[in-house]
């Protein structure tokens, strides 16, 4: 009741019925009128002389604060009549807006998502376990760059699993790999600098380089990664040498040197962002190209294709000049990442559990993978061809004889039969060409076999209906 007559009495103030000087009802009247004890009108009317709405006498009856004709006046922010903003929130609002996800209750091929069953649960719960019982007598910030436990385990990992070799002073563990590409995108790029991206790439990639003020220089893709042989000046050059996103192509030999060589050449940093390089599923992953320079690559590494996207766990290796740099900003950021995630993860690389996780999603991927391929054979068959299968967690399906137009009215099929289907198109840079022939991506990590084989059963049947 007292939070009901303190509301009605601010009402009456910001409409203008009570004005600054206007005395209130006594308290007795005022219960009468309500229905509510003088006590509880007498604690409202202290609450509104604390928040400086009233002014209460001894012996006299409230009355309304001076000032509040103006004050009380609220008007709407909207991004239309925002003021004074950076030039950086300025080019974050002309960035489109992500997708919507939609539910699906058939199978979602939404890419970047892992199966909740793969999680190493119980290994997670003993590391995390031991990890609060070892807390420290203050809590206390710790080192921007993270843990020193779990960069030295990242640095044995790395050089066991990817051939890395550097110190732990050259790796900084961040907030998932998109902090690390934001850090980048800050400390390398100034406004009007170009880089140069893969085309496809990665959206979100392209959005942080951008709202940095760089301008975007696409360069296409093909079987063998970023086409190297007429790259022009650039600050830096994103690629995913391992696996192209959204592709599937994997970076040749003879491109990876060509692109390093320019790379000295123009004084520019190659970012290299290895999201899922995990996965090969034929033969050992590939070695990173951090191994060939580690002087001109900035290697970005994550946890969310192994472990999980909501840990936000990733880390980069930097060449040791910008070491300092990367630290100070991350300082900026966030001061660090949060500890006793890095703790459990330290624990799980040390004992070797982690690696442990990584050889059985490794091999549940690839059956996932295996499922997908043939079901996409037994439903679609020639009706659609498959591209980067080889590796990663996703495979894009083109499809034959569907313009690329009409991927929304398919998108929208899909989704009311329960299919969630997400286009390639967008991936594209809007200012270069793009298929004319529909594509989607098709992720799998995140369904089982049954899903897998029912989702595109389904999806067989919608494209048939619309050929």
């Amino acid at each position: 009741m007292a939070r009901r007559i303190i509301a009605a009495i601010k009402a009456q103030i910001h409409s203008g019925a009570y004005r600054p000087g206007d005395r209130l009802p006594s308290t007795r009247a005022f219960a009468v009128e309500w229905g509510a004890s003088r006590t509880t009108v007498t604690a409202a009317y202290n609450q509104l002389d604390a928040e400086g709405y009233l002014i209460i006498r001894q012996g006299a009856r409230a009355i309304v604060a001076p000032g509040l004709e103006t004050a009380s006046v609220e008007s709407p922010v909207t991004t239309a009549s925002a003021r004074n903003i950076s030039a950086f929130a300025r080019r974050l609002l002309t960035l489109p807006p992500p997708a919507e996800q939609q539910p699906a209750r058939v199978a979602d091929f939404r890419y970047g998502d892992l199966s909740g069953a793969d999680f190493p649960v119980l290994a997670w719960r003993r590391a995390s376990s031991k990890a609060i019982l070892r807390r420290g007598a203050r809590l206390r910030y710790g080192d921007p760059q993270g843990s020193f436990a779990l960069r030295s385990a990242l640095q044995t990992y790395l050089w066991r699993a990817r051939s890395i070799s550097c110190t732990p002073d050259q790796i900084v563990i961040v907030n998932g790999s998109q902090q690390g590409l934001d850090l980048c995108a800050r400390l390398l790029l100034d406004p009007g600098d170009p880089f140069v991206i893969e085309n496809p790439g990665y959206l979100l990639a392209r959005h942080a380089f951008v709202a940095a003020g760089g301008v975007a220089v696409p360069v296409a893709v093909d079987a063998d990664g970023l086409k190297t042989d007429a790259l022009p000046p650039a600050r830096l050059a994103y690629v995913t040498p391992s696996h192209q996103f959204p592709l599937g192509g994997v970076l040749s030999a003879t491109r990876r040197r060509s692109l390093l060589a320019w790379a000295t050449g123009t004084g520019a940093y190659v970012v290299e962002d290895d999201y899922d390089g995990e996965y090969r599923h034929d033969i050992t992953p590939i070695p990173p190209m951090q191994t060939l320079d580690a002087n001109s690559v900035i290697y970005v590494g994550t946890l969310s294709k192994t472990l999980s996207p909501t840990l936000r766990l990733g880390y980069l290796v930097v060449p040791a000049s910008l070491r300092r740099a990367f630290s100070e900003a991350k300082r900026l950021t966030d001061r660090h990442a949060p500890t006793l995630e890095q703790d459990v993860l330290a624990d799980l690389l040390a004992s070797g559990a982690y690696e442990r996780h990584v050889r059985s999603i490794r091999r549940k991927n690839a059956e996932r993978r295996e499922v997908l391929l043939q079901a996409l054979a037994d439903h679609l068959g020639p009706k659609v061809a498959v591209a980067g299968a080889d590796t990663g967690l996703h495979v894009v399906a083109w499809v034959n004889g569907i313009a690329a137009e009409r991927e929304p009215e398919i998108i929208a099929a899909a989704r009311d039969v329960g299919i969630g289907l997400y286009p390639v198109s967008p991936l594209y840079d809007p200012t270069a060409p793009r298929p004319a022939t529909a594509g989607f991506i098709l992720g799998y990590a995140g369904l089982d076999t049954e899903a897998l084989r029912r989702g595109v059963a389904v999806l067989a049947r919608l494209l048939a209906e619309r050929r």
